[in-house]
């Protein structure tokens, strides 16, 4: 495949007018309707064309560099269908040099009758912003003068507005009584702590969900013991305005001392002053600790040392030791320590001062000097007395966290205002209208069955989830759709199959999309996807990337081995995580299970750093996983068409306790060209229950006994 090409002048300018029009100022506390593109990709027709090389669809393709253009003669037209009423604002014609002297913009609701909404005889071509009001179906370019010999030529005909006839949503209001905010003065703030710690410390799959905010201030002897679904964070700019002289604790006493289900649980822009020296963080996946300073150290196994399989760590400042123990793997990004340590399979760091020195596999560690590039999580926080989120600005080879050394954090704040605060009970036709009328998306917690798939077509739409909120799709809807659009950031949520299979749970663009992404990416961050565990559930694939330049920054996708609705095919998923757009960076991937490949990566260019992966636990025998001549699906396969990839620090594991006869051929799969190369992997049988024959490809010592060794490579071709 070769290289993609970088977008023209005109499509960078473009670019800029949207981002422009979405600019959001910190300090604004009015809502306004954002324009929201509604023309993309809908049936266009006109009255003629040049040639088959510029049909009319080529002007609503989001392509600046195919065009429509017509024969040479006046007059002509073309026209658009949104496909439903929508009350229009703007018209944006980019005009090829065929353009129009005189023309109108005209609207219909039939495609039959048409009114006027805009008329010139003195059309200068270029692009042409043109604001306009009412509402229709259709809306169409008619042109009655050409500005030169040729015909009528544009290369986008862009139609914004929002969708839908009622009565604008509001922004901002209240976050529901899940969301608990302390402030210094609060009184019984240990006994709220704990009565939602008893609730939440072994709920593994229940419904409950919490959001704890600490208001920025000095916080005395308190020990938050952070349960399943249970969020904590603070609620200053910087970690350091909110300081906890106490503990943030995630232990294992639940489950006899064994961290490997200590699942779905956060903590984030928290100080704390730890009351015996080091704090407890005992977790497993999807756990992040984000923008945490712990002055003091930190202990990333449970009382008594038991096994842990975690886990992941990003933009926080550890003063003292990160003491790994027990922890099987761990992810370290854009970080500070004061010393790590231990290991046991698979720790990686990138952008990580302090981070030990590159040793894999003995001691087992992985270290990048930078993070390539990198967006930190939007947060909330208080602006004196009103809340906003916070959305950090995108790092080139960061190192280190993004805030302290007292600078500002570089981002921009968008006021709660701009936000439609979800509440459980709102209907996936309510959040469509919110984004299509300009508002981003706040889910507090709760659990939300969706009808219709949540369409995400604005660029810059922020959806922030708190307290784990979790989006469970009816039907066999896709839970998801981000569009083909510039700086989408998803952050902080859970979706949970449905009964019914879905084709997909959460779609990153549309399949085919060629447009570059690079100077503003979307970022899918603490986004985690389930199947099955809390009932059964179904999808073909978990997650799909199709967007270029898209940063997938810690994911754990889940084919549940152990809950409600469990089995080989009760809660069937052959597919974790499909890549199939250009230059995807996933930091921090967490895959499991799944019945075929856990991950394809089709797109080029693509990097992983860190990746973690056990083999479905279920197959019932050998045939059930054969995969034509090859025994067993890899974890990891990076297709034959692919000519540049890179990983780092990557470890498959396989259980395979039905069945311990089982041999799996290797872990990772991928062509042996000179682009694609991978670094410190890793593959290890637990206790002996399966096999794999070898690491990459053909190439890797067998794994073999019960003793749970791994079998590593540190460079590969």
């Amino acid at each position: 495949m070769p290289p993609r090409p970088r977008p023209s002048l005109a499509a960078a300018l473009a670019a800029a007018l949207v981002a422009t029009l979405l600019v959001l100022l910190p300090g604004s506390t009015t809502a306004q309707a954002a324009p929201v593109l509604l023309s993309q990709g809908r049936p266009a027709t006109a009255s003629s064309t040049e040639g088959v090389g510029t049909p009319a669809s080529a002007a609503v393709d989001g392509d600046n560099g195919t065009r429509w253009s017509s024969q040479f003669a006046d007059p002509q037209w073309i026209q658009v269908d949104l496909g439903a009423a929508a009350r229009l604002s703007q018209v944006v014609l980019r005009w090829e040099t065929a353009h129009a002297r005189a023309y109108r913009i005209e609207l219909s609701t039939d495609g039959s009758n048409w009114t006027t909404a805009h008329s010139t005889t003195a059309g200068a071509g270029g692009v042409q912003t043109l604001d306009i009001t009412g509402t229709a179906r259709h809306v169409r370019v008619y042109g009655t003068e050409r500005a030169t010999a040729w015909g009528y030529s544009l290369w986008e005909f862009q139609v914004y507005g929002a969708t839908g006839t009622g009565p604008a949503l509001p922004g901002g209001g209240d976050l529901g009584p899940n969301v608990i905010v302390f402030d210094p003065s609060t009184p019984g703030i240990q006994a709220r702590l704990d009565q939602v710690f008893q609730q939440q410390e072994s709920a593994q799959f229940g419904s409950g969900r919490y959001q704890f905010l600490f208001k920025p201030g000095t916080y005395n002897g308190l020990n938050a013991q952070i349960g399943f679904y249970t969020s904590i964070s603070g609620l200053g700019l910087s970690p350091d305005d909110t300081t906890i002289n106490g503990d943030v604790t995630v232990d294992a006493g639940w489950f006899n001392g064994n961290a490997t289900q200590n699942f779905w649980r956060s903590a984030e822009n928290l100080a704390l002053n730890p009351v015996n020296g080091t704090d407890r963080w005992a977790v497993s996946q999807a756990a992040p600790f984000r923008r945490m300073h712990v002055k003091g150290g930190l202990n990333l196994a449970p009382n008594g040392y038991g096994w842990a399989s975690g886990g992941y760590i990003a933009d926080s400042k550890i003063d003292g030791q990160v003491g790994n123990y027990s922890q099987q793997q761990w992810y370290t990004r854009d970080s500070s320590i004061g010393g790590w340590s231990n290991g046991v399979w698979n720790q990686v760091f990138s952008g990580t001062q302090g981070a030990p020195a590159q040793g894999f596999p003995n001691p087992p560690y992985t270290t990048l000097d930078t993070t390539p590039v990198s967006r930190e999580k939007p947060f909330l926080y208080l602006d004196g007395n009103e809340y906003k989120v916070f959305v950090p600005a995108k790092r080139v080879d960061a190192r280190g966290t993004s805030w302290g050394n007292g600078t500002a954090p570089q981002g921009s704040s968008i006021p709660l205002s701009q936000f439609y605060v979800v509440r459980p009970g709102a209907s996936a036709e309510t959040i469509n209208q919110a984004v299509t009328q300009g508002l981003h998306l706040l889910f507090t917690p709760g659990v939300y069955h969706v009808d219709r798939t949540i369409q995400v077509n604005r660029p810059g739409t922020v959806v922030l989830g708190l307290g784990l909120a979790t989006i469970v799709p009816d039907n066999g809807v896709t839970a998801m759709k981000v569009g083909d659009v510039d700086g989408v950031r998803l952050a902080g949520f859970l979706i949970d199959a449905g009964p019914v299979n879905s084709p997909s749970l959460l779609e990153i663009g549309p399949a085919g999309t060629t447009t570059d992404h690079a100077a503003d990416p979307t970022t899918v961050q603490d986004v985690f996807i389930r199947v099955g565990g809390a009932g059964p559930g179904r999808a073909t694939v978990g997650m799909v990337v199709n967007n270029h330049d898209t940063i997938v920054d810690h994911t754990w996708i889940w084919r549940a081995d152990h809950g409600d609705g469990v089995g080989w095919e009760t809660n069937r998923s052959d597919y974790g995580f499909r890549v199939n757009g250009d230059d995807v960076l996933a930091t921090g991937l967490f895959v499991e299970h799944f019945n075929k490949y856990d991950v394809q990566w089709n797109g080029e260019r693509g990097r992983t750093i860190f990746f973690q992966n056990e083999k479905a636990y279920d197959a019932p025998h050998q045939a059930a996983i054969q995969n034509g001549s090859i025994k067993g699906y890899a974890a990891y396969q990076v297709a034959d068409s692919v000519a540049v990839h890179e990983g780092w620090g990557l470890g498959s594991y396989c259980y395979y306790n039905v069945d311990p006869t089982i041999r799996q051929e290797h872990g990772f799969q991928a062509p042996v060209k000179p682009g694609v190369r991978f670094h410190d992997l890793l593959v290890v049988s637990l206790g002996g229950n399966g096999q794999y024959e070898h690491v990459i490809n053909g190439t890797g010592a067998p794994t073999s006994g019960t003793s749970t060794v791994p079998s590593t490579i540190v460079s590969f071709p």
